[in-house]
């Protein structure tokens, strides 16, 4: 039975005055969740038809690295001139590099507008974060960013159907159009709702550090995280890139996240390490299932892929649940950590001829349903523990967690695939690896709350 509580919050976000603000940031949220999909689809075409197979990675690599420097800037923006002037300026780039890739001449021009787009939709994400903690109450933050999350549900399972067919039979280049046409409508709905939904003005503080030093270190951050993007799919020269990425990320993230958050301090410090040893876990091991489904139980690609939408489905059950009533939060995250744990431990056990291939698809259901109550819980505690005018740095650090631990989670795993091949050894490492940093997060759960207590 759902509570009172539930059916306040769940008309909160979709009353009168915040219905169109609600579905405009999920409709954006859905379009960029689409297109980080459909890319993955047609970069193949892409590279063939643009001769630009020497800037494969970097049209990856070259998002990623805008965006970790976008979120930084967006956060700070964000908290010091309110979030409505990054969330224009993030979407308008977000569509400019849209339109830069499709009508991309060369390899070189269309990296250029992958860039862009990187670049947009960093600010724009890191300031609905903002935009959430001015204008929706702070009970209804648990259902706003469960929200949040099943909006990404149906693009995982149809993106890549529907950017497969686009490239097939209208050509790639509309992949990025159609994205851009659809952002019109979803633009205007923000539009309405900002008009609509009155913004608190809550007291600001001075910034923590300079933005340009915080810039800075945001591009130092970007960098290494690339070595070691490359430095984990090559070969030969890709342990030093491995080794020099690490090293740069070792001194300059630090300087880009709250004191302590390596070491999982009490507090905001550990809200933002789960969040990135969650995602790191997590994508570390996906990112490899398919391949392992494929080649060592003889899949198809399509078939190894579809094990996917299960986890993107149980994600999406795991965001309502929590969004829908109050839990322990600290039970919850602890609970959530041991989920994303099994999940790949259950992946990694499918190497093996003797278990069941449904043993993976198994396992990529729990992990999504613990990354389901994990994530949207970290979403709200960052502003709940955040002080006044702050909750936009706090909210980028939270987004930077994420990408870095992603990277050197998915560098480290396919290092081990460059240095032992695609072997039952190497993928059982892989998965066996991703399995213990989830289960840090067991312990890192019970840290969240200055007095290890947050309750929902």
């Amino acid at each position: 039975m759902i509570s009172m509580t539930g059916e306040k919050r769940a008309a909160g976000i979709f009353a009168a005055r915040h219905r169109a603000l609600t579905v405009g940031m999920v409709a954006l949220i859905s379009l960029v969740a689409f297109e980080y999909l459909a890319v993955a689809t047609a970069m193949p075409v892409v590279a063939d038809e643009l001769d630009g197979h020497a800037l494969y990675g970097l049209a990856f690599s070259g998002a990623m690295a805008a965006g970790v420097i976008a979120t930084v800037l967006g956060g700070r923006w964000g908290d010091v001139r309110g979030p409505v002037a990054p969330l224009w300026a993030g979407v308008a780039l977000f569509a400019a590099g849209l339109v830069v890739a499709g009508a991309a001449p060369t390899m070189d021009v269309f990296v250029v507008g992958r860039f862009v787009q990187g670049f947009g939709g960093g600010v724009f994400q890191v300031a609905m974060y903002v935009l959430v903690s001015r204008v929706y109450p702070a009970e209804t933050h648990p259902r706003v960013f469960s929200i949040f999350a099943t909006a990404w549900v149906v693009p995982s399972m149809v993106g890549p159907v529907i950017a497969g067919l686009v490239v097939e039979y209208a050509g790639w280049r509309w992949v990025f159009i159609g994205v851009t046409v659809l952002l019109l409508p979803a633009a205007l709905l923000l539009w309405r709702g900002l008009a609509a939904a009155p913004m608190s003005d809550r007291p600001q503080t001075g910034p923590r550090s300079s933005i340009a030093r915080r810039l800075g270190w945001a591009v130092l951050v970007a960098v290494g995280a690339a070595l070691m993007q490359y430095g984990g799919a090559a070969r030969g020269a890709g342990f030093v890139l491995l080794v020099v990425g690490l090293a740069t990320l070792v001194a300059a993230l630090p300087r880009l996240l709250p004191e302590g958050t390596l070491r999982a301090a009490r507090g905001l410090p550990s809200v933002i390490s789960l969040r990135g040893i969650a995602a790191g876990a997590a994508i570390g091991g996906e990112a490899f299932l398919p391949l392992m489904l494929n080649q060592e139980r003889g899949l198809s690609l399509t078939m190894a892929g579809l094990t996917l939408t299960g986890g993107a489905l149980s994600w999406s059950f795991g965001s309502w649940v929590v969004g829908r009533r109050s839990f322990d939060r600290v039970l919850v995250l602890r609970c959530g950590s041991a989920l994303i744990a099994v999940g790949l431990a259950l992946m990694g056990l499918t190497v093996f001829a003797v278990v069941p291939v449904a043993t993976a698809f198994l396992g990529e259901i729990v992990l999504g349903l613990g990354m389901g109550i994990v994530y949207p819980t970290l979403s709200v505690l960052v502003l709940e523990l955040s002080p006044p005018g702050e909750a936009g740095e706090n909210s980028a650090s939270l987004g930077v967690a994420e990408s870095v631990y992603t990277v050197v989670s998915v560098a480290v795993a396919g290092a081990l695939l460059a240095a032992l091949g695609a072997s039952t050894v190497a993928y059982l490492l892989c998965f066996g690896l991703a399995a213990l940093m989830a289960a840090t997060g067991v312990l890192v759960g019970a840290r969240v709350g200055a007095d290890g207590s947050v309750r929902g």
